[in-house]
């Protein structure tokens, strides 16, 4: 039966974590094993190793074949090294004892190593660390800067901002002028409060006086809603002069009793129209004659 020191996959998704074993090859990875033989976790810096040496010398000189990574592990806590020095010594070229002092000379050179590294990986955390603050420090430092030139006035170009301080600090009021300021607001706020009173004063009259207007309007309506309760007078309507008839014409009347009577004016405009002429005074024999000799002649009968 063929048998591999080979891993076995643990842990979650993204976090893996393996087992040394040694198996069956024709076993699935994460199926049955014969023994195990440490652990092994990538996730940490050194990565973590814990491993039977004994135990894993003894499968390699049993004929087991470790995987490319087992190897690796293997080598790295000294078995397969071990596993060489004993080839020596059953072939009486070393004694157990230089074998045992090889490996643990190995082994105190190794262990200094990956002090070593542990070491400068913590060093590096820690100057990682400190420059993180020193660059925190310096945008805080930049930052206050800011504001405090945003406080101050702006200056002319050409001109230092410390003589504009300079101005402000001698312009600044002394406390002798603030109590005087201080006077004088308290008399402009008595003023404010006399001219407050003096307002409300006249509000009230204003007021009074509106009062009074309003009941001076309130009876005039009275008045009005009473004239309008009254009988009203008969108005007198205004007598509208009719035209005079025309004049009857009597004379013409007595010549000509069934004539309807008319007026003399009409009469006279009927008098100076003419009458039209007739048709005979218009037509002359002449024109019947020039009639008649337009008209074609009927042609005389054939003999």
């Amino acid at each position: 039966m063929p048998v591999k020191i080979r891993l076995q996959r643990h842990g979650k998704k993204g976090k893996p974590f393996y087992w040394i074993v040694a198996a069956d090859s024709r076993a699935k990875r994460d199926g049955k094993y014969l023994e195990k033989l440490g652990i092994y976790n990538p996730t940490t810096n050194p990565a973590t190793i814990e491993l039977d040496v004994d135990g894993s010398v003894k499968w390699l000189q049993n004929g087991a074949q470790p995987t490319d990574t087992a190897r690796n592990i293997l080598s790295h806590k000294g078995a397969m090294l071990k596993h060489h020095l004993l080839g020596g010594v059953r072939k009486g070229a070393l004694t157990e004892e230089q074998a045992d002092e090889k490996l643990q000379a190995w082994l105190d050179e190794k262990e200094s190593k990956i002090a070593k590294q542990s070491e400068g990986l913590a060093q590096d955390k820690e100057k990682a660390k400190a420059e993180a603050l020193k660059a925190e420090k310096e945008v805080n430092e930049k930052r206050k800067q800011e504001a405090a030139e945003a406080a101050l006035p702006e200056t002319p170009e050409g001109e230092d901002a410390s003589e504009e301080v300079e101005a402000v600090t001698e312009t600044a009021p002394k406390p002798e002028a603030s109590v005087e300021q201080s006077e004088e607001k308290a008399k402009s706020e008595a003023k404010k409060s006399e001219d407050s009173d003096s307002k409300d004063a006249e509000k009230k009259e204003d007021g009074k006086s509106a009062e009074a207007t309003a009941k001076s309007e309130g009876k005039k309506e009275a008045d009005k809603k009473e004239d309008d309760k009254k009988p009203a007078e008969a108005k007198t309507e205004e007598v509208i002069e009719t035209p005079k008839a025309p004049e009857p014409d009597t004379e013409n009347a007595k010549d000509n009793f069934a004539a309807p009577v008319e007026d003399k004016e009409d009469i006279k405009k009927d008098d100076d129209k003419k009458e039209a002429p007739s048709v005979q005074e218009v037509v002359s024999d002449e024109d019947f004659e020039k009639k008649d000799s337009d008209k074609p002649k009927p042609a005389e009968d054939k003999k």
